[in-house]
């Protein structure tokens, strides 16, 4: 089971990533937020593809729903912290931070 300590941790850990206020949540972010944390710490709002949303929705519906409203057809996917494992935290965390991170003119994308 993860928790919101984990989310922190791993997130702090991808390259360039600070934590900030974002509303009521704190936010990680590098070149933009690409995953929030409500003051509950039971879940995780990431920043996902629609595509990639879809897949893990559909693969693990007790884990992960889409955002409500826009933001939601955007990508944006709530993970809810108690089904994930930490493995699992830590792939879907890598894959927002992924879509969030500057990219480089000219150069492939930079590793973490």
């Amino acid at each position: 089971m993860a928790t919101s300590d984990e989310v922190r941790r791993i997130a702090l850990s991808l390259e360039g990533t600070v934590e900030v206020p974002h509303m009521d949540r704190r936010a990680f972010r590098v070149a933009r937020i690409y995953a929030t944390l409500p003051p509950d710490g039971r879940t995780v709002n990431l920043l996902l593809t629609p595509d990639e949303q879809g897949i893990v929705c559909d693969a693990r519906p007790e884990a992960f729903a889409k955002v409500p409203g826009g933001w939601g057809r955007m990508g944006f996917t709530t993970a809810t912290l108690d089904a994930l494992g930490v493995a699992e935290l830590e792939d879907a965390l890598v894959t927002a931070w992924e879509h969030a991170r500057p990219r480089a003119k000219g150069r492939a994308g930079q590793k973490r």
